[in-house]
């Protein structure tokens, strides 16, 4: 069956419908106030933000939205620790908000340009390991406390 006649046949199995692949996907944001949010998103972080709220650097795309009550805006929490990850990472010991993927020699230069611009390096990066694997990490906060951690992994050089 080509994909035409499976896109005209309402009869295909679950399975096949289950199978299909997701778009695009953007984060959506409640932020305080939106005109200080474009502006850190584009002036900090140094996305293209237009007036429709979308902030968008690379491949990370956010859309900012005005919140009714600034107790609308609720940054993700810590995460229970789990034992059963596949390696003897336990999970993060800060809220994300937002995992950016970054290639290992960009993370650095990434934070200090954010840091030049005024932004909240919230940690400092840092390093660690995932079974064969190693990670570097560093998280800024935004003006409401949503947390970008930027992300970078490779073999083990070890």
């Amino acid at each position: 069956m080509n994909e035409q006649t499976a896109e005209a046949n309402p009869m295909r199995s679950e399975s096949a419908r289950r199978k299909e692949g997701f778009g695009l996907t953007i984060q959506v944001r409640l932020v305080s106030d939106l005109a200080k949010s474009q502006a850190y998103y584009r002036d900090v972080l140094g996305c293209k933000v237009d007036d429709w709220g979308h902030a968008e650097r690379g491949g990370m795309i956010v859309i900012l939205q005005q919140a009714v009550s600034p107790d609308d805006v609720r940054p993700n929490a810590v995460s229970r620790k789990r034992p059963d990850y596949p390696t003897e990472w336990e999970g993060p010991d800060y809220g994300w908000d937002t995992f950016v993927h970054v290639k290992w020699d960009e993370l650095e230069p990434l934070v200090e340009e954010v840091r030049r611009n005024g932004g909240n390096i919230a940690v400092e990066p840092f390093s660690g390991t995932h079974g064969n694997l190693e990670f570097k990490n560093a998280y800024i906060k935004d003006p409401d406390g949503y947390t970008l951690v930027l992300g970078a992994m490779r073999e083990s050089l070890r």
